[in-house]
């Protein structure tokens, strides 16, 4: 159970440093360099480590890959909220004003990343340090750069009325506060984007060329992959990039690391263990929150029962609709991993429990994410010792080889071509049958049950394919136990969520946070 790359001490002073001297809460008000203590930091090799491990600390920010982004997704079909709370449910239900504090912290973490990222771009070149890590370190700036615009870009961008986030690089990055503008288009986003991820690409190394202490570092493989995605949502505004997305697929498959799915052929065990710490470092998983017992991404805990039947502090959000539940194939195992009904028997701290829930709201829970609770005594070994920050040693994936395969399929079939044999790839490991002249409907099904619960974005999937008034316009439902503390008690499918009015026109995109708008100058997206 290799945890990975440690954000020490020395990365977290070299997060101080590079904060205090050149970033605050907003990309507008970056400051310049000024300081002993930063003109003092570029010195050694140390150093130079230490400022890239800074950029990775958010990732582990409760608000960024834990619920955070999650909030925007779970807009979606395919889950609800799961506890009352008032700035969740008006995201949910496309009322947000942008002064939600669960979704105000994303958009200037994303840029106090941006700021490390430009800082180790300013200063490494120049560092007598070998040219072996100057270029790994190089690679993983351009990648978090990248990447952390990447979910900026698709989620308060667009290529109409509002354009897209403020470009700071190394160039610019010193302007005076409330000099920065937006682009006339997201456009200029994504290409940037590609630039930052084409760079990352030749700099870095091949996952399985890293030591083990090294793991969780980016690595060629997700830059290729991110390039890809970030090219899938270009293509809504231009869809010659269907051409680009494939061949990034396919750069990803044949760069010598072998991707793969996981697949011994035996499916129901296979995507159980999938979703588990014993796969976080193999051939399916490109890109994760690296996590532990210390520290990563809440998400298990916070989709856990709440109060986690009385043996640990579960949070109860983001639990599965019946309209998820239905969307899956009868003969589907990958159901039955993804959600827990009442009924279904599961591990429990070494107990064979049946499953019930005294307080979901759909009368599910996702199951994706409950492998090591399985365990005996989990906590302090599988689990956080501490219910208010519940990691586990499982590395919540952001992008699985499954989605790469999916991409490509997704990409063929909107240029005219057959996108057959990557969709069935995903299809043989959950043993299903093969689909033979795959349909975008196809595609649709495929990607949402392969993926759901995860950070692939159903929500802007529906958003970006132009279904998103539709599905929303649909009411969602749940099982609605007559004895909700029996398993085996009867139910009825009832309406847990009311149909949702959804604006395409501005609800594409999410407001900006008000702080952000306030203290940059940058317009508010339009319509918010």
């Amino acid at each position: 159970m290799k945890k990975g790359i440690k954000y020490t001490v020395a990365g977290m002073v070299a997060a101080i440093v590079l904060n205090t001297s050149s970033c605050s809460d907003d990309f507008s008000n970056l400051g310049p360099e000024g300081g002993p203590s930063y003109e003092n930091f570029w010195k050694n090799e140390q150093d130079a480590i230490s400022a890239v491990n800074s950029m990775y600390s958010e990732m582990h920010e409760e608000e960024v890959f834990s619920r955070g982004m999650f909030w925007y997704i779970n807009a979606s079909d395919d889950m609800v909220t799961g506890r009352i709370n008032a700035d969740p449910d008006n995201i949910k239900n496309f009322v947000a004003t942008g002064d939600e504090g669960y979704t105000s912290y994303m958009y200037p973490a994303a840029f106090r990343v941006i700021r490390r990222a430009n800082d180790v771009l300013k200063n490494v070149p120049e560092m007598e340090i070998s040219e072996t890590l100057k270029n790994r370190l190089l690679g993983e700036a351009y990648f978090m750069r990248g990447f952390f615009y990447f979910w900026l870009a698709h989620s308060y961008g667009d290529d109409g009325k509002n354009g897209g986030i403020p470009i700071v690089t190394v160039e610019n990055m010193d302007n005076v506060a409330g000099n920065y503008t937006r682009p006339e288009s997201v456009i200029a986003n994504y290409e940037q984007i590609i630039r930052d991820l084409d760079k990352a690409a030749e700099l870095l190394p091949l996952f399985t060329e890293l030591s083990a202490e090294d793991y969780g570092r980016a690595h060629k493989d997700a830059a290729l992959a991110y390039a890809a995605k970030t090219y899938l949502y270009w293509a809504q505004y231009d869809a010659s990039k269907y051409a680009e997305v494939v061949a990034y697929c396919d750069a990803v498959t044949s760069s010598g690391s072998g991707r793969a799915l996981v697949d011994n052929n035996k499916p129901g065990e296979d995507f159980r263990l999938l979703h588990s710490h014993l796969n976080n470092w193999t051939s399916e998983y490109i890109w994760s929150v690296n996590s532990g017992v210390d520290n990563g991404s809440k998400l298990p805990g916070v989709m856990l029962e709440n109060k986690g039947w009385s043996k640990y502090n579960g949070w109860g959000y983001f639990q599965p609709t019946e309209e998820l539940y239905e969307a899956y194939e009868a003969n589907d195992p990958r159901r039955e991993v993804t959600i827990l009904k009442f009924g279904d028997e599961f591990q429990f701290f070494g107990e064979n429990r049946k499953y019930y829930s005294e307080n979901s709201l759909s009368g599910f829970q996702f199951n994706k994410y409950m492998y090591e609770y399985g365990y005996e005594s989990p906590i302090g070994t599988y689990i956080n010792s501490n219910g208010n920050n519940p990691t586990t040693v499982y590395n919540v994936p952001l992008l699985r080889y499954a989605e790469v395969l999916l991409m490509k399929s997704e990409a063929l079939i909107m240029q005219g071509l057959n996108g057959d044999v990557p969709l069935n790839l995903v299809r043989d490991r959950a043993g299903l049958d093969a689909v033979t002249g795959a349909t975008m409907d196809d595609l649709k099904h495929e990607r949402r049950v392969e993926l759901a619960g995860e950070f692939a974005n159903r929500h802007f999937d529906l958003v970006r394919w132009g279904d998103a008034q539709e599905v929303y316009s649909r009411a969602l439902h749940g099982r609605i136990h007559s004895n909700k503390a029996d398993p085996d008690s009867g139910y009825t499918v009832k309406e847990i969520w009311k149909a949702r009015s959804f604006d395409p026109s501005y609800m594409h995109v999410w407001p900006l946070p008000t702080t952000v708008v306030e203290g940059s100058g940058i317009p508010q997206n339009a319509g918010w």
